[in-house]
């Protein structure tokens, strides 16, 4: 971060750039717009997901290639959405393409075991040091799967979260997430409000949140709750969190609450969607040396197909093999997935990947850093293995609260603008952050900090 007060950037300025670049965006993408309207007719709002939206239309994509994707329009950039982190491989990896290839002429799916399943679950438990593994089709199903898993080890409904942390689309978790800083409610007794319509009460009830990177709070919460007669089933948790940007764990946060959790008998969650195979071949289990009860993947582990997982302790898992607890679907270990997620792990997230992720970033952080600091702007960078971010803000974010209460979401706004109109492909929104792929190179990374470099000279002229 800077150490000079940070510049006063006029919100007039920022207005007037934000729409200069809306306009632009929106003059480069008129077969995006034709589709849309096409799409209207019978996809529900336009799209596929709500988290597809943008106003005034979404931008459509037509193929990827390796660091880069194009779009209806014709135009080309480089990918550093990379479908909302899960694409770490980079698209069309040939080693990934071949096992589908290869799986495709033998059979795509039966409903019955096969054998890439049983090298798949070797990996993991390798790579993660957690001996029992299942498989889902994505994170949504992992999460609520391991939440179940925890309701049936210990008997106990009660679920503990980190406010403002996502953990998919299922009630038990669409609890206290994107809430107006107003209504955050006070730091020892956050509120669980639930996040939009068709959640019910009762559900959102039984789901706690407390602050990141406070374990005292976190303790607390948890004493209050079984002097109630509500002790958790579990806590689980974004050990890095990844949808403020990135929020990194301060030192000692998650030994802490590694603590917390096993002296009260209550299952650790790693929620690992998105840190999973990303930041760390073994994920932040393997980054930040602390082991959990149960982690869940999914995202970055398919290679493009979904797939996801749940890992987890011999103790943890023994109501899923003793037949308590119904783990099940239809394509869990869909043969066609196994294969990809096969290749992906064997051929593609190697050691040397991993070093050349971490080379990657720490180049990227490093020049976006210097485009701060050369123009003193309200921001700093911050990231781990594949990911980062510039987070707009004077003040270091901790936590859920902290962000809402510094991030400059038109300052966000604004950058995403800029990149997409300079060859940029990047996660919408202020909340989220950048995936480099094992394809990226220097070249890929230096155009992001010049592009970063052409606003904050917009910004100050």
């Amino acid at each position: 971060m800077a150490t000079d007060a940070p510049v006063q950037i006029p919100r007039q300025r920022i207005s007037e750039l934000i729409e200069r670049e809306e306009k632009q965006l929106n003059e480069r993408t008129q077969r995006s717009n034709e589709m849309y309207q096409r799409a209207q007719v019978h996809l529900s709002g336009g799209v596929a997901s709500s988290y597809q939206l943008r106003d005034p239309w979404p931008i459509y994509l037509e193929r990827g290639s390796g660091p880069k994707v194009w779009d209806v329009d014709g135009n080309e950039m480089w990918d550093f959405h990379n479908g909302f982190g899960s694409m770490v491989q980079g698209h069309a990896h040939p080693a990934i393409g071949a096992a589908i290839n290869a799986r495709y002429s033998s059979g795509t799916h039966f409903a019955a075991p096969t054998e890439d399943a049983i090298a798949v679950g070797d990996e993991l438990a390798r790579r993660w040091g957690l001996p029992k593994w299942r498989f889902t089709n994505s994170g949504s199903e992992s999460t609520m799967d391991a939440i179940r898993i925890a309701r049936g080890t210990t008997g106990r409904e009660t679920v503990v979260k980190i406010f403002g942390s996502y953990h998919g689309h299922h009630d038990g978790v669409m609890v206290s997430i994107g809430v107006e800083y107003d209504k955050i409610g006070d730091h020892e007794n956050l509120a669980s409000l639930p996040y939009g319509a068709g959640i019910p009460q009762a559900v959102v009830d039984l789901t706690i949140p407390v602050p990141f990177n406070d374990a005292g709070a976190m303790e607390r919460r948890i004493e209050r709750l079984t002097e109630e007669g509500r002790k958790p089933a579990c806590v689980i948790m974004e050990p890095a969190m990844m949808n403020l940007g990135v929020v990194l764990p301060e030192p000692g946060y998650l030994e802490a609450v590694r603590d917390i959790t096993r002296r009260h008998g209550i299952i650790l969650i790693f929620d690992e969607v998105k840190t999973g195979l990303c930041i760390a071949a073994g994920g932040a289990t393997e980054r930040f040396g602390v082991t959990p009860d149960l982690v869940t993947l999914a995202k970055a582990l398919g290679g493009g197909t979904p797939i996801g997982a749940i890992g987890g302790t011999e103790e943890a898992m023994a109501a899923v093999e003793d037949g308590s607890v119904y783990q099940v679907g239809t394509y869990n270990g869909n043969p066609l997935g196994m294969a990809a997620t096969k290749a992906n792990l064997l051929e593609v997230l190697t050691p040397e990947a991993y070093k050349h992720l971490d080379a990657l970033n720490e180049r990227i952080l490093a020049g976006c850093e210097a485009v701060i600091r050369k123009h003193n702007l309200p921001g700093y960078s911050v990231g781990v293995g594949s990911k980062g971010c510039v987070t707009f803000s004077a003040n270091k974010i901790v936590d859920y609260e902290t962000f809402k209460a510094n991030q400059d979401s038109d300052l966000s706004e604004l950058a995403w603008l800029y990149n997409m109109n300079r060859g940029i492909f990047m996660t919408p929104g202020r909340e989220e952050e950048w995936t480099l792929s094992v394809t990226h190179d220097d070249v890929s990374v230096d155009t992001y900090v010049q592009v970063f470099e052409a606003m904050a000279d917009d910004l100050m002229a």
